[in-house]
């Protein structure tokens, strides 16, 4: 296998013609599966069934012959290969900010884009703990006593 994919079949058409890409179109004759809740019912019978054929092909190729028939699907792509890709590279979607760590932080910019006002990446994602006292306190009204008896033992 060559990498991750989803299927969003989303109805008895979609399925059948996601049958007939993956040469096996009795699937969709089949009363098991002939129906959306005959396949929700029987899912466990059929997911092992799609994950065999999925793996009898490469991921493109699956993508290319499934968009081309009207079967919503695409790559799972993991963050290199979010970043690679054409179209997050053009809308500017990778932000490195400064991490406390000493490091550039990548992140995934906000996709709005406003002229008058345009979005700022200032803040880093938090380290580890960094906000846990005051969520404590804040959100949880926890007392700084309280707080000081769960760090003393360790739950914090």
């Amino acid at each position: 296998m060559d990498g991750h994919i989803i299927l969003a079949v989303g109805n008895d058409t979609q399925f059948a013609s996601f049958c007939g890409v993956a040469g096996r179109p009795e699937l969709a004759t089949d009363l098991r599966f002939k129906h959306n809740p005959d396949r929700v019912k029987n899912r466990t019978l059929l997911l092992p069934i799609i994950q065999e054929i999925v793996r009898q092909r490469p991921s493109r190729e699956w993508i290319d012959r499934l968009e081309a028939a009207g079967v919503p699907c695409g790559p799972i792509n993991d963050m290199a290969e979010v970043f690679e890709n054409p179209q997050v590279q053009h809308r500017g979607m990778r932000v490195d900010i400064p991490h406390p760590a000493g490091v550039a932080c990548p992140t995934v910019a906000s996709p709005m884009r406003f002229s008058a006002t345009p979005v700022e990446h200032l803040v880093p994602p938090p380290l580890l703990g960094q906000h846990t006292r005051e969520v404590l306190s804040g959100v949880l009204g926890l007392t700084d006593a309280e707080i000081e008896a769960l760090a003393a033992q360790g739950v914090i």
